[in-house]
């Protein structure tokens, strides 16, 4: 069983507006498939478009929460995984706090008077997603919360870190307070590339909390946008996987490890100078739903093996297996209980 509290996820919570929608919809908008970005001025109208064209859902989301909500699934031990971030004070934010906690997770938000809850616009069209996230209250997270009595109490009990890279366009200070706890208690501190944009255009805020980086995780996208900003030179996954691992280090008591996830091409794990790959589940077209939450799902898995210390190879097919079972729902949701042995 895994202990209480072991693990800590803080990221910017989302109340996901998933509709399946068409390409007319898209080319209004400007948005292109397979895509995470932050919503512009000509993107404001299209969350109440969408809810008046198309048939919506509104789920609890964001992608730590996502991948925290999956970890704390696949665990079945209620109260494992707590979960930070900011909401505003509205039937969103309710929303939000019922389905987290329906869902075992201990959620300790900050609840902002001025904005209201986040959401993100999730577009569906054959199976593939774009999102389109409107941060609002998710942005005004600050590290005073951190350090309160009752939230930091979450972060001394924890021994995995796991933040999104989306989660450094809001707090980078918070995530170094944690990253450097993580470093000097010999605990596991994880981040994901996120998207594109957050290789392009926080690099730096990226390159400060790369040090404490003990687990990267990412997708072939971001691994070759990662490479290509750093000046690398390679489109190889496999051998960006492998510099990634190596970069420095801030604390020697983990080795670093990389994973890469690409679609329905095997995962990408390099540690210790070696890159091994383990084929996905496939599926066949037919049953894919959405691909909405797969990445976050992945990660939720591999964590749900990872804080009950399994190799990594267990970690890598508990991910596949969430990620498979999210693909053929619609959104970031499961059944009742994970049929993974």
């Amino acid at each position: 069983m895994a202990s209480e509290g072991i693990l800590l996820g803080m990221g910017n919570p989302l109340l996901d507006i998933s509709a399946v929608v068409d390409d007319e919809f898209l080319n209004k908008f400007d948005i292109k498939l397979n895509n995470a970005i932050l919503a512009e001025e000509k993107h404001l109208p299209m969350y109440d478009d969408m809810a008046s064209k198309f048939s919506v859902e509104y789920i609890a989301g964001g992608a730590t929460q996502n991948s925290i909500r999956v970890a704390q699934w696949m665990l079945q031990a209620p109260g494992a995984t707590s979960y930070m971030g900011c909401i505003g004070k509205d039937k969103f934010g309710e929303e939000m706090k019922k389905n987290a906690s329906d869902a075992g997770v201990n959620v300790h938000y900050y609840e902002d008077e001025s904005a209201p809850t986040g959401t993100c616009a999730v577009c569906v069209v054959g199976g593939e997603r774009s999102l389109v996230a409107n941060l609002s209250a998710a942005n005004c997270y600050k590290s005073e919360h951190l350090k309160r009595p009752e939230n930091w109490e979450l972060v001394e009990k924890a021994k995995y870190f796991y933040i999104a890279g989306f989660f450094l366009t809001v707090s980078p200070d918070s995530i170094l307070v944690v990253a450097e706890h993580a470093a000097a208690k010999n605990k596991v501190f994880m981040m994901n590339l996120s998207a594109p944009f957050i290789c392009e255009f926080f690099k730096e805020a990226q390159e400060k909390v790369l040090p404490y980086m003990d687990y990267v995780f990412g997708n072939e996208t971001e691994a070759r946008t990662f490479s290509r900003v750093h000046g690398w030179e390679t489109d190889n996954v496999e051998e960006i996987a492998l510099k990634i691992s190596q970069l420095p280090k801030a604390s020697g008591a983990h080795k670093r490890i990389t994973v890469i996830t690409q679609g329905a091409d095997p995962v990408v794990v390099a540690e210790d100078g070696k890159v091994k790959l383990f084929p996905v589940i496939l599926l066949p077209k037919e049953k894919l739903v959405d691909t909405n939450g797969a990445g976050d799902a992945f990660v939720g898995g591999f964590l749900s093996q990872l804080v009950l210390e399994k190799p990594i190879e267990e970690c890598v097919r508990a991910g596949c297996y969430a990620a498979n079972v999210i693909i053929q729902r619609s959104g970031c949701t499961y059944p009742e209980k994970p049929d993974f042995s």
